[in-house]
């Protein structure tokens, strides 16, 4: 087996825990959080800083203006001339290239499947579920208290987009753009998991 995996999701979908069980039921590496803390050993900079810019875009409008609608495509500018977060990004991009150069793995979110984009091994999947089904989640099992849970999911899925649509020349979300789309609220996680490794079994025979 050589498959990389990167999930997207939407806020309580279930998308983290799918790549969780995908990873015990594969036995290979699942990245997360733990991305940071490889991104700060990298780079000597804090995992503080990349905590605190952890699927957030750049907010600099004028660096904005200058770059265009996709800012990280052109490269005008030098690394320390960028924004911080834009200089993270790139510094987690090493970090995510790195992990998936090494074998098998999960990787959750922080554009992966972008920045993996050409792979051969990849198979990219959005985990997402209809507002009702991720605010109930997010209330049962995130604790998230359930009068301002429709609003957590909104405002996190806002966030996750506007980061991936930053960064990338794709759109956050859009099914054209993934190897695999699920509603985790029909299949449940462990259906998930039964879907991404039935076609990761198709897609391995298909490579030969």
């Amino acid at each position: 087996m050589k498959t990389i995996f990167t999930i997207g999701r939407q806020f309580g979908s279930g998308g983290r825990m799918v790549g969780k069980k995908l990873s015990e039921r594969l036995g290979i590496p699942y990245y997360d959080k733990e991305l940071l803390a490889m991104a700060a050993k990298d780079s000597g900079y804090s995992e503080e800083l990349f905590r605190g810019a952890d699927e957030k875009p750049a907010s600099s409008l004028l660096y904005s203006l200058v770059m265009g609608s996709y800012p990280m495509s052109s490269g005008t500018l030098g690394f320390n001339e960028m924004p911080l977060n834009d200089q993270l990004f790139l510094i987690q991009s090493n970090t995510i290239r790195k992990v998936a150069s090494k074998g098998p793995c999960i990787i959750i979110g922080r554009c992966g499947d972008y920045i993996l984009r050409g792979n051969p091994d990849l198979i990219s999947v959005f985990v997402h579920a209809p507002l009702d089904a991720r605010v109930k989640r997010a209330v049962e099992v995130y604790g998230v208290p359930k009068d301002k849970a429709e609003d957590v999911c909104l405002k996190n899925d806002k966030s996750r987009a506007n980061f991936y649509n930053y960064y990338s020349d794709q759109k956050w979300g859009m099914c054209r753009t993934y190897s695999l789309s699920l509603d985790s609220s029909i299949l449940g996680i462990d259906g998930c998991v039964d879907e991404i490794v039935r076609f990761m079994e198709i897609a391995e025979s298909h490579r030969g």
